[in-house]
Formats: structure tokens, sequence, C-alpha cells
């Protein structure tokens, strides 16, 4: 992490057009304080004529001391999992509801960012995954996940059986409609719907999380970060393994899915005070009087 931060990336959320007045808005206002301003080719398609640097996100990301992502939770994974391996922190902004990871409002964010422009932040780095799928020993697929690897029927059909091993030693088998493998922070996503224990995202642990397990005693485990998981599929007419919603592989019986923890990690940044269990208490109406 570079700080003072001298040269920012802004990325709004796609295909939105209320992003378009509050990311210009958030770009006069850092360059009024001195930093250079980028912003991706995506989010510069919906903004019209400007005066600031255009560059695809794969170019400017070793070039940005910091990325500021306006829109959503479904954004910022998708940011995430682009310049974590590149160690630029990510501030975060939400259009609407406060986020789980953009946790700044459009109504507090120049006063938030001024301040943490400043130096006045906290830290709070976040565990990847790394997924790899294995063809006959033969790796036929990779990819990054912020919040989870899911193994799932594509379509409506039978049970999908499978193999777990955990850094080689045999978990179990198992007959469900699929698997979640979640780090903390996807533990409030699919893996919490699915039944799945909220993890403090400072924990170095994974979790595991059937899905519609056909014997009830197959429950959610957590184990330990660096623990290297293998799913063998035993039966996958109609499987898929899908990486946070965002990328997607159409698997074969016995193919192979390798999970484990990516050796970077996201890098959020949240102002002074910031407090996970206030957000959950927002997020989740766990404020609300019964």
């Amino acid at each position: 992490m570079n700080f003072p931060f001298k040269t920012v990336a802004l990325i709004g959320k796609r295909k939105s057009p209320a992003v378009v007045t509050p990311l210009l808005y958030l770009a006069e206002f850092l360059s009024g304080r001195g930093l250079s301003v980028m912003i991706d080719n995506l989010t510069a398609e919906q903004l019209g004529d400007h005066p600031y640097t255009v560059m695809p996100l794969e170019e400017m990301q070793k070039q940005i001391d910091l990325a500021i992502v306006m829109g959503g939770d479904g954004t910022m994974l998708n940011i995430a999992r682009t310049f974590s391996p590149h160690h630029v922190p990510l501030i975060g902004v939400n259009q609407g509801r406060l986020g789980f990871l953009t946790d700044l409002t459009l109504e507090n964010m120049y006063e938030s960012i001024a301040a943490m422009l400043s130096g006045n932040y906290v830290t709070e780095q976040r565990l990847l995954l790394s997924a790899r799928v294995l063809r006959n020993d033969v790796e036929v697929f990779s990819g990054l996940a912020f919040n989870e690897v899911v193994v799932h029927r594509s379509q409506i059909s039978s049970m999908v059986e499978f193999e777990v091993r955990i850094n080689g030693e045999y978990l179990y088998n198992q007959r469900a409609d699929g698997l979640i493998v979640s780090t903390p922070t996807g533990s409030t996503a699919y893996a919490m719907s699915a039944g799945g224990p909220i993890l403090h995202p400072g924990l170095d642990v994974l979790e595991l999380v059937p899905i519609c397990p056909h014997t009830l005693s197959n429950r959610p485990i957590v184990v330990h970060g660096a623990s290297v998981l293998e799913i063998l599929m035993h039966h996958s007419d109609d499987i898929r393994v899908r990486l946070d919603s965002h990328t997607s592989f159409d698997m074969q019986m016995h193919d192979k899915i390798i999970v484990s923890r990516h050796p970077q990690h996201a890098h959020l940044l949240h102002p002074e005070g910031h407090s996970y269990y206030h957000t959950l208490r927002e997020k989740l109406q766990w404020n609300q009087l019964l």
C-alpha cells in the first residue's frame, strides 16, 4: 500500500445511470485535493465528456495507489478480485443502503474520504480463495473468489454426488444440491442463506456449507484458513462451479476442484471508528425492537 495516495481509480457500477453524477462530483473533489484521477473504460462509457484519464482495469492496476468503488457489494467483489493481487486498497461507496463491503454512503463520502486521504482510516485484510478444476490431472479452469466457491446443479436434475477431502484426509461423501466453500466475508452471503454461521471477517478460516443435503446429519463445518480442500465429482451430469456469481465453469464426472487460500488478501479501507458489528445490526435489522 502506497501512502500518501497520489493516484486514485474511480470505478462505478455498470449500466447504472444513478452513479454518473456522484462519481463525477467525487472525481472533481479528488482532483481539487491534488490527486490524479483515473476512470476505468467501462465506467467512462456512462459519463460523457470529462477531463480524466480513462484506462482498462487490467492496465491501471499497477499505476494506482487506491481504488474507490461506487455501487454495491457485487461491484466491490468484482474489483477486489482484479486489484487485490496487486495490493491495491479499496474504499466502497454504496449507492443505496449500507453494504457489507461498501460501507460509505453518498451523504458521508466527502467527509469520510477526506479524512481517509489524510491517513485517518483503518485497514482490514480479507481472505481470498483460489479455485482450480482438474480433469485427468490437467488444470482446465482456475479463478479467484472473494465470497465463495459453489458447486451446484446448473439445471433442475438429480442431486450432486461428491467426495470432500481436507489436506488429503477423507471427510465425507455427500448427496446434496451442492456445496458452498465460503470465506468469512462470504459467510453473510449465500452461505448464510444455506444455514451456515456468520463468521467475523478477521478470522483465518473457511466454511463448508452443504446446500439441501440428503442426510440431515450433514452440517456446516468451519476449518482452518490454510486448509486445502478437494471436491471430487462422483455424479456430475449437470454440474457447474461458480465463483462469486461472476465466473462459472461446467464440470464433468470425475473432475476435481481444489480450493485453497489465495496468497494475497483484499485490503479494505474504512473510516476510523468502523464497526463490523454495527454493519451486522444495520444490514440484518438486529437493531429493530421486537
